[in-house]
């Protein structure tokens, strides 16, 4: 690939409103993390994925567990192993049709041959040998619409073993939970999420609410 911009790539980056990011948890040294703080200030709605950190959150972005059936991800960025990037990529082959597919950024050295030709086959878009970080960067990118959202949502478990769950909203960081998480996002993935906790929070919504003010006034 080129140094310079891509017109397609340019496109599609500029134009999306969020950046799934596979990999990003709380290790600070990992280049995933990084990428959180890298782009922080450029306007699009960072979604970290990490499934033992799940539950946390990186500069107030919610760490999710995996992408909930529903959401419908623009950039899916893979800082992982080749190994685990293909079986994130048969996934979502799977999971989204060609119409609802998302570019996706392989980190340098994530990709591997058998990948690269099941997308290939496939018809589907996808970046390899140039890091995300750098292009945006390098071409002084920014979200055509930036986001603006900064409260998230997580359920968890209650620590006293009732059997109970706890509604809780964050508009900043917090560490790791004690009890097991439930479900975890922001107000997008509030809307669109099928799971069976956004769909119940979803179906509390009082005529006169916002779904915000009813995520908040069940805390």
């Amino acid at each position: 690939m080129a140094e310079g911009a891509t017109p397609w790539i340019t496109e599609a980056v500029v134009n999306a409103q969020s950046i799934h990011i596979l990999g990003a948890g709380l290790n600070s040294a990992r280049p995933a993390h990084q990428a959180i703080h890298d782009l922080d200030s450029r306007g699009w709605r960072l979604v970290p994925i990490h499934p033992r950190d799940a539950g946390s959150s990186i500069l107030g972005r919610p760490i999710r567990p995996s992408i909930d059936e529903g959401i419908i991800p623009e950039i899916v960025v893979l800082f992982l192993a080749p190994e685990r990037a293909k079986q994130a990529v048969t996934k979502m082959l799977m999971q989204y049709p060609q119409d609802n597919f998302p570019v996706i950024w392989f980190q340098i050295g994530a990709l591997d041959e058998d990948t690269a030709e099941m997308l290939e086959q496939s018809d589907r878009r996808f970046v390899s040998e140039d890091c995300i970080v750098r292009y945006i960067t390098r071409n002084d990118l920014e979200a055509n619409v930036k986001s603006n959202s900064s409260t998230w949502f997580r359920q968890i478990s209650d620590e006293d073993g009732s059997g109970c769950s706890v509604w809780q909203a964050f508009s900043d960081d917090v560490d790791l939970m004690s009890t097991e998480l439930e479900w975890v996002g922001d107000l997008l993935d509030l809307e669109q999420s099928q799971h069976t906790i956004a769909r119940y929070i979803r179906s509390l919504r009082r005529n006169d609410e916002t779904l915000l003010e009813t995520a908040i006034r069940l805390t």
